[in-house]
């Protein structure tokens, strides 16, 4: 087995986009995920793996409760960059997004949400870095119709990176010429440099442009006005190093 080989065979995995929050002494937290996984379905029950370095794991260790919001396509970067790129201790996320408290007392995020799950834990997996919550589902909402957002789209469509803390991060620093995304650029024959956000790792990629900021394809980095920020993150364009 190669690396590159590992790396390929891990992007095959598919996954969904979700928000899975919590709560602890009135406090509320959450963050982006792809780790949900029906485990069983009578009892319905579900699990999340979390880092244990989030804050969101201490409140769910602690409160024994989370919820699921099920992301749909339409989710803008700066949502993603929010509850993905941000830490709870920082940052009062729940300020900036819409939400009600469950059943459970654990906040239900339904901005850019499909459906919605509560549960309660059962179980919980130590895994090294992360720790697995099983939950029985007490709670499940339906809001709308939609296409739910997948992890393929997120990278390929959206341009997203992942989180070093997620259970499923690949360094990408190396060349890997087998994921689509990367072929695709490489299909390109674009002059304009690329631009790196040394905080998440967003490049800007003036053949794409930055759609959610509403800029259009064909715009330079040095032509993005100077309010713009990394759609991802949130990071000014000070924070950016363009590619060799």
């Amino acid at each position: 087995m190669t690396g590159e080989d590992l790396k390929r065979a891990l992007r095959k995995i598919s996954y969904g986009m979700y928000v899975v929050a919590s709560c602890n002494d009135g406090r509320l937290n959450g963050q982006i995920i792809n780790t949900l996984v029906q485990v069983t379905s009578k009892p319905p029950c579900v699990s999340v793996c979390i880092n244990k370095e989030n804050l969101t794991h201490e409140f769910i260790a602690k409160s024994g409760v989370f919820s699921v919001s099920i992301l749909d396509e339409s989710v803008p970067m700066e949502f993603i960059g929010l509850f993905g790129f941000k830490s709870g201790k920082d940052v009062d996320k729940f300020s900036k997004a819409s939400y009600r408290i469950g059943v459970t007392g654990a906040p239900i995020v339904t901005d850019y949400a499909i459906a919605a799950l509560e549960a309660r834990v059962t179980k919980s997996i130590d895994v090294g870095t992360h720790t697995i919550f099983v939950g029985d589902v007490v709670n499940a909402e339906f809001f709308k119709e939609g296409e739910p957002l997948t992890y393929e789209d997120y990278h390929l469509i959206k341009g997203g990176k992942t989180p070093k803390r997620a259970a499923t991060y690949i360094d990408e620093t190396d060349s890997s010429k087998g994921s689509r995304k990367e072929e695709k650029i490489e299909e390109r024959s674009v002059e304009m440099k690329k631009y790196k956000c040394d905080i998440c790792g967003y490049i800007y990629d003036p053949a794409k442009g930055d759609p959610d900021g509403n800029v259009p394809p064909g715009v330079p980095f040095e032509k993005l006005p100077d309010d713009w920020v990394c759609p991802v993150c949130g990071a000014s364009k000070s924070e950016f190093e363009p590619l060799d």
